[in-house]
Parts: C-alpha cells; sequence; structure tokens
C-alpha cells in the first residue's frame, strides 16, 4: 500500500540549464532524484561552468587525458549532455542501490525534444562574469 502512494507521488521535473551554473545544477538534479523523482535536464551544452576558459580548459583537458593510453580508462566523456550526466553522477553513490536507481532517474538533452516542448520547465537568472558553456568546454577540449 505504500509503494502505491509513492509511485502516486513520484513526478518528473523538467530543468532548462539555459544559464544555469553546472555544479548548482547538478546537486539540485541529484537531491530531487534520490527523493524519487524523475529529472529531465533540456538544453544541457547551454548550461555554464564559472571561471575563466583557460583554467577550465585545462582541467577538463587533464581528466580527458588520464584515460588515453590505458585499457579501463578512467573515461571521461566529450558530449555536453554526458559531462553533465557525469557531474550529477559524482554526486550519487551510485555503486549502492539508492543512487543507481536515482542515477538512472535523471536523463540529459542536448536541446529540448518534441515531448517537452510545451512543458513548464524551472529556469534559472543570467550569470554574470568569466564563464563557459558546456557547448564550447566540448568542442574545444
Amino acid at each position: 500500500m505504500e509503494k502505491d502512494r509513492e509511485k502516486a507521488e513520484v513526478k518528473e521535473i523538467v530543468i532548462d540549464a539555459t544559464n544555469a551554473t553546472l555544479g548548482r545544477l547538478a546537486s539540485f538534479a541529484a537531491k530531487q532524484a534520490l527523493l524519487g523523482h524523475k529529472i529531465v535536464i533540456v538544453n544541457s551544452e547551454r548550461a555554464i561552468i564559472s571561471g575563466s576558459k583557460k583554467d577550465i580548459l585545462e582541467k577538463y583537458k587533464r581528466k580527458i587525458k588520464r584515460g588515453i593510453g590505458s585499457l579501463k580508462g578512467p573515461y571521461f566523456p566529450k558530449q555536453p549532455e554526458d559531462i553533465l550526466k557525469r557531474t550529477i553522477r559524482g554526486m550519487l553513490k551510485y555503486k549502492r542501490a539508492l543512487g543507481n536507481e536515482a542515477f538512472n532517474r535523471v536523463i540529459c538533452y542536448k536541446h529540448i525534444p518534441h515531448q517537452y516542448a510545451n512543458i513548464k520547465k524551472i529556469t534559472t537568472k543570467a550569470k554574470e562574469g568569466k564563464f563557459m558553456t558546456l557547448g564550447e568546454l566540448s568542442r574545444l577540449a
């Protein structure tokens, strides 16, 4: 009986990642996924990483280079939606059952799919200062 009530309370949260800071977006998505909600993130290539472009590129190039040449990795993704999902994974205990279930409830899209075009989305305010989008990072790294 309790499981039926829990399934009824599960809702789908659609987040527009345009101008959203990567870490804040990822922590919000991870917390909501742990609470049992399905998280859909659209426009993930427009999420931003704050800091200077030079520092951001150096950091991510180092991460990508770590997996090159070895047989097992660690593999680091290069597509913006995969980078976002990997960041969310880092905030979950994905090797445990609860964290793995939460991680499987998170879906990231590069653009807005047709089924989410007319749905109300959670958005954030525009960021000022030094930053780089995930789309830029994936093209340059």
